[in-house]
Order: C-alpha cells, then structure tokens, then sequence
C-alpha cells in the first residue's frame, strides 16, 4: 500500500537562516558589482591622487631637511663642548700638579699644615669657604686655588650643557628618522597608485611628464625681466646650468636637487649663504610681491612655504618639482603663489 505521508517540512529556524543567507549572498554580488568599476580609478585620477602625495611628500622633505639641518649643527655644537671639556680637564689637572709643587716644597721647608690639608682637599670650595685658613696660604696659593675653582665650575657648566645638547640631537635624530619614513611612504603610496594603470596609461603619463621636462631644455621665452642684482644674476645662472637633473628628496646638488636644495645651492656659487630649507629660506632678504619680482629672486608656493624656486622672468619659475620630474621651467601661475623674496 502506497505511502500518502506528506514531505517532511523544514522548520521555520532553517527557512529563516537559509533566507537570510541568500539575500547576504545577493546583497554581497550587488556591492561587488557596484564597487568593481569604481576600484579602478583611471588615469587622470590616479594622476591627481599621486600628484597630491608627491605634494605631501615634499612638505615632509622640508621638515626632514631642516632635521637634518639642525641634526648637524647640534653635531658641530656638542664636538665643540666636547674639546673645550677636554682642554678644561687638562688645564685644571695642571693647575693641580702646580698646586702639588707648592705643596710639596712647602713641605720640604717644614711648614706644611694647611697646604697639605687643602691639596689632599677633594672639595677646594669648601676649603675655601673657611676664611680662617686663607690665613695659612700663601697668596700664590690662594690664586691657584681660586684658578682651580674657577675652571672646575666652568666644566662643570659645560659638561651640563653638553648632556643637554645630546639629548636635543637624539630628539633630532628621531624626529629626522620619522620625517624620512613620512617621505618614502608618502613616495611608495604614489607608486602603489601608479601601478594599478594599464601599461598603456602608465605610458601615456610618462611621455605627459617627459613633455613637461623636455619644456626645459627647449627654448622658453623669458622675456626682458633684469636681475634683482649681481649675486641674483649668478645665482640663476647657476641654476639654469643644472636644468634637466632630477628631483631627489634631500639632494643638494650637483648630481640632483630637491626644491630648497637647488636654491640654497644656487646662492652658494654665486657666494652667498642663505638657509636650507624654505620655511628658512622665506625668512630672509626683503619680502616682495609678484609685480615687483626680478630674475633670480626666490619666489614662495603653497600656505606654508614648502616649495620655492627662483624667478626667470615673463612668468616663468625655475625650479626642482618633485619626485619624477627634473629641474625645469614652469609657469609661476601653476601653483599656488604666495610671495617673493629678494636677498
């Protein structure tokens, strides 16, 4: 005889987990399908993307350059201390084997007591403190005592600011380590950027950027702007004899250049010591605005002066850009211009 039970139903807790899981399973295929295209950022994106970082990047350069600045100043500072400290130390030792002679040849003539007593003294300023035995010193004594003391609270001050030089370049040394790490990641984040591009628009920015640089060396209408002076002229002249080397963060020339690495070179061949950051850079010389810039004046970008160049003329900077291009001529125009600076 046939069976006629019904199917076994499922029960309502399965229907509701099996559900569930189905419409996570759709949900989950229309997110995909909706974010796929817009993971794949294209080319002029990409470009904008990597032309912030390297922006980025070159704020970072800046602050690890005036690091690293600082970093070898305190160097110079603290190996000064250091041989003064040095020199003190020898001086004071024979200012006590001259102690010791006197003390000695006293002595010998009979009449040591305090003599002996204030050379076997580990504590002079305490020996003399007691005015009582200035007394039983002989004047020569005294001076050389006091010549003693003298140079023991000066190593001492300087064996004090020493400690805090040191602790000031190990803050540098960290700070500037940070600054770097800033920087390259920054720089790898572009090129993680731009190796998401086809082979085709990875092609296609690298001739836009070999364009921008070949602009460089091609003839550029610089008009008849004078030089803001003699030492600005040689200053751009310099400059304009490193157009088409690279950009390289921390670079100060010859071979490559970051922004204030050109500049501060520059003024350098042409006998002049100007700062090596921008920021620095920005706070020297006589502030001028665009209408009244000349050749070879140093000119400003961006709120907080992280890039500077040096006027050409006719509208034009000379200047380092960024990582991946050369130094190059470049409409003043396409940054955003804060001010000159004429030194």
């Amino acid at each position: 005889m046939a069976s006629h039970r019904r199917p076994k139903q499922p029960s309502r807790t399965r229907v509701t987990v099996l559900t569930t899981a189905a419409a996570a399973a759709v949900a989950l295929s229309a997110n995909a399908a909706n974010a796929a295209p817009s993971e794949k950022l294209g080319k002029d994106e990409v470009k904008a993307k990597v032309d912030k970082l390297y922006e980025q990047a070159e704020q970072a350069t800046e602050k690890y350059n005036g690091a690293k600045e600082k970093q070898q100043k305190l160097q110079k500072e603290v190996s000064t201390i250091q041989d003064n400290v040095a020199r003190g130390q020898e001086e004071l030792n024979k200012l006590r084997d001259g102690l010791g002679s006197l003390a000695t040849a006293q002595y010998r003539s009979g009449g040591i007591d305090a003599s002996v007593q204030l050379f076997l003294s580990s504590d002079p300023d305490d020996y003399l403190d007691k005015a009582s035995t200035l007394d039983q010193l002989s004047s020569q004594q005294v001076d050389a005592l006091k010549k003693i003391q003298d140079k023991q609270r000066e190593l001492a001050q300087e064996r004090a600011e020493a400690t805090e030089k040191l602790k000031d370049l190990s803050a540098t040394r960290t700070e500037l380590g940070n600054k770097k790490k800033e920087v390259q990641g920054k720089l790898a984040e572009a090129q993680k950027l731009l190796n998401t591009l086809t082979a085709k628009e990875k092609q296609q920015l690298a001739e836009q950027q070999q364009r921008a640089n070949r602009s460089s060396s091609e003839r550029v209408d610089l008009g008849d702007t004078p030089p803001a002076s003699g030492r600005a002229s040689a200053a751009f002249a310099a400059a304009q004899s490193q157009i088409g080397k690279p950009y390289v963060y921390g670079a100060t020339g010859p071979s490559s250049f970051d922004c204030s690495g050109l500049t501060s070179w520059a003024y350098a061949q042409a006998g002049v010591s100007i700062p090596r950051t921008s920021e620095a850079q920005a706070g020297i010389g006589t502030r001028i605005g665009m209408s009244d810039l000349k050749v070879g004046d140093l000119v400003f970008f961006y709120g907080d002066l992280h890039h500077v160049g040096l006027y050409a003329g006719n509208g034009q900077v000379l200047h380092a850009p960024h990582t991946g291009a050369v130094v190059r001529y470049e409409a003043i125009g396409n940054m955003p211009f804060q001010f000159g600076v004429r030194v």
